[in-house]
């Protein structure tokens, strides 16, 4: 029997007659999957604690990979997420369900979580809260970016006499593997402007916001290639809602 903790439900659907199979977000054990009985009424409490954004306190057994709620409340009203903000809180929950492993203690993402469904409900900057999410998660897998190779002088061209000569890359692919590669042209749509990545540096190394400038899109659009990549290229059935409205 595990000790009551706080949760989030990051997907509900049916399972067998009057059950649910639920992945959550725990604050002690990470994500976990789990069954549990809502009963045969159609006005079953327990169906209603089952919604997204809705903090929550559970209690579970079993030690395999499903395990089974005992105990589950509500700690707080759901946080009241609307338009984009909901569309953000559902691609959040989604990036959570299909890249975090299982039965792995990721307590301090669990507070960024609830950090950053705080902030949708305040409607802040989705510019800033999606990105310290992701670049948060992605350390938690393991990952972050070395901008090393922005600063450096790199062999572009050759000159009148056939030799050559270095200067600092105006843009940069950004590679599996391999990081940031110097661009010899800054035309293709997959190249990125090298001031807007010092713009980006900056802000991961203050969190000042007002560091990224001009460079909200060149993250954003690097962290989806990171994302992207992370997911084998699967799309994100979230990031759908957005197009009916601005893109966040």
């Amino acid at each position: 029997m595990s000790e009551e903790q706080h949760a989030f439900v990051l997907h509900a659907r049916p399972h067998k007659e009057n059950q649910l199979l639920v992945t959550l977000l725990t604050e002690l054990n990470g994500k976990i999957n789990a069954l549990i009985y809502v009963g045969q009424s159609k006005k079953s409490t327990k169906k209603g604690l089952l919604q997204p954004f809705l903090p929550l306190s559970i209690s579970y057994k079993g030690d395999s990979s499903l395990k089974f709620i005992t105990r589950i409340e509500s700690t707080s009203p759901s946080y009241s997420l609307r338009k984009n903000y909901l569309f953000s809180g559902f691609y959040l929950n989604e990036l959570l369900v299909k890249l975090l492993s299982n039965d792995i203690d990721c307590s301090e993402l669990f507070h960024q979580y609830k950090k950053a469904l705080v902030q949708l409900d305040n409607q802040e900057d989705l510019n800033i809260v999606l990105r310290n999410f992701e670049l948060f998660l992605i350390s938690e897998l393991g990952m972050s970016f070395d901008f090393t190779p922005i600063h450096e002088e790199h062999t572009l061209f050759t000159d009148e006499n056939g030799e050559d000569y270095k200067e600092k890359a105006k843009g940069f692919y950004y590679i599996a593997e391999q990081g940031f590669v110097p661009a010899y042209s800054n035309h293709s749509s997959h190249c990125y402007n090298r001031e807007h990545l010092e713009a980006i540096e900056k802000f991961i190394i203050s969190t000042d916001e007002h560091e990224l400038g001009d460079a909200k899109l060149t993250f954003k659009l690097l962290m989806r290639q990171l994302l992207n990549q992370l997911l084998g290229n699967k799309p994100l059935n979230s990031r759908a809602l957005f197009k009916v409205r601005k893109p966040s």
